[in-house]
């Protein structure tokens, strides 16, 4: 078959005719369409690199790539579970910003100093972004509408900003 074969004319055709089949099923599943795009472009590109175990013998290409498509639908919730993950422990850190910076004690207060500097740190529109999570607690997408970000650029932010919060405070010993 032209697929496994690896002519890039098979791999369009597939793309142009079950592209869709695989958005909806990642739209239904993550229930963000960003993700869902992200999942969509992943399958595709699995596909390509897995081609050449595709046999037509044991099954039809629409089934083999949605089976690809579970697959990439289950490792980006698996991912954002993680990220929820990262989230709580960097957040597990955070003093409680209702409380008076005069009735905290001090180890919270240096938490809170020492996390405030991270977020610094950070830059713009990243520490922003951060202190909307976490100081406001909004969700992706509120954070999205309140600065006129594009949600997957907002999404990117976090991530990589946990990743580099939780090294910066594992570093510090203020990390659990």
């Amino acid at each position: 078959m032209a697929f496994a074969a690896g002519e890039e004319s098979a791999i369009a055709d597939a793309y142009r005719h079950l592209a869709p089949l695989v958005r909806t099923l990642a739209s239904r599943a993550l229930r963000d369409q960003t993700a869902a795009d992200d999942v969509t472009q992943e399958v595709f590109i699995r596909a390509w690199r897995l081609r050449e175990g595709f046999d037509p013998s044991l099954g039809r290409l629409p089934a083999w790539i949605v089976g690809i498509t579970r697959r990439a639908i289950a490792d980006a919730q698996s991912s954002t579970a993680r990220e929820h993950r990262k989230f709580r422990a960097v957040s597990a850190v955070l003093p409680d910003p209702e409380y008076a910076e005069g009735s905290q004690s001090p180890e919270t207060l240096a938490d809170r100093l020492l996390l405030d500097g991270e977020l610094e740190r950070l830059g713009e529109p990243k520490g922003s972004i951060m202190r909307l999570a976490f100081y406001e607690d909004l969700t992706h997408e509120q954070i999205s509408r309140r600065l006129d970000l594009p949600l997957g650029t907002v999404k990117s932010h976090i991530h990589r900003s946990l990743q580099h919060l939780r090294r910066r405070l594992e570093v510090d010993h203020a990390a659990p």
